[in-house]
C-alpha cells in the first residue's frame, strides 16, 4: 500500500550527490524540518529534464520562502547520475539530488512503478510531497507518468 498522509518516511538510506561525490545519507536527515521531495521516473529523461526538475529550479526561492527547509528531488538513479544531471539542469544548491538505486525508498513508500516495458526496470512513480519531520503533510501523485500537473513545483507551490 501506497504512503499516505499522516504516515511517516520510511527511514531508508539513499545516496546524495555532492560537490565531493555521493554521501549516504538517512531520510531521517534528509527529511528534518519542512522538505519538498519530488520524485521522478529517470534522470535525463525528456519530462523530467524539460519540466519537471526545471520547474523546481526555477520555483526554488518561492518555495523556501514558504518555510521549506529544503527540496529533493528523488530518482531511482545512482548518485553519480544524478550528481551529473543536476549539474547538467544547474540546480546548484537549490535542490538535493537524492539517489533511490535499488527502489529501496520508492518501494518501502509503495510508490514503485515498473517500467521494464520501456527498458528501464523498477522506477519510481512521478509524484510530490510536502513532509514535517518525516511526515506526510500532502502527496501529489501523478495517475498517468508521461503528464506533469498534480507534482508540478507550481502545484506544490500552491499546497504550500
Amino acid at each position: 500500500m501506497a504512503i499516505q498522509v499522516g504516515d511517516r518516511i520510511p527511514d531508508v538510506t539513499v545516496n546524495v550527490a555532492t560537490a565531493d561525490g555521493m554521501e549516504a545519507t538517512p531520510t531521517a536527515d534528509l527529511m528534518k524540518g519542512k522538505v519538498v521531495l519530488f520524485a521522478v521516473p529517470g534522470a535525463f529523461t525528456p519530462l523530467c529534464s524539460a519540466q519537471h526538475l526545471p520547474g523546481y529550479v526555477q520555483q526554488a526561492d518561492a518555495i523556501l520562502a514558504k518555510g521549506v527547509d529544503r527540496i529533493v528531488c528523488l530518482s531511482v538513479n545512482d548518485a553519480f547520475v544524478m550528481g551529473a544531471w543536476g549539474k547538467d539542469q544547474g540546480v546548484g544548491e537549490k535542490v538535493v539530488m537524492a539517489a533511490d538505486g535499488s527502489a529501496d525508498l520508492t518501494r518501502a513508500m509503495g510508490l514503485e512503478l515498473d517500467a521494464t516495458g520501456f527498458g528501464m526496470g523498477m522506477r519510481a512513480q512521478r509524484f510530490a510531497l510536502v513532509a514535517e519531520d518525516g511526515v506526510v503533510k500532502h502527496l501529489a501523485v501523478e495517475e498517468n507518468p508521461t503528464l506533469l500537473e498534480a507534482s508540478s513545483a507550481e502545484a506544490i507551490l500552491a499546497a504550500l
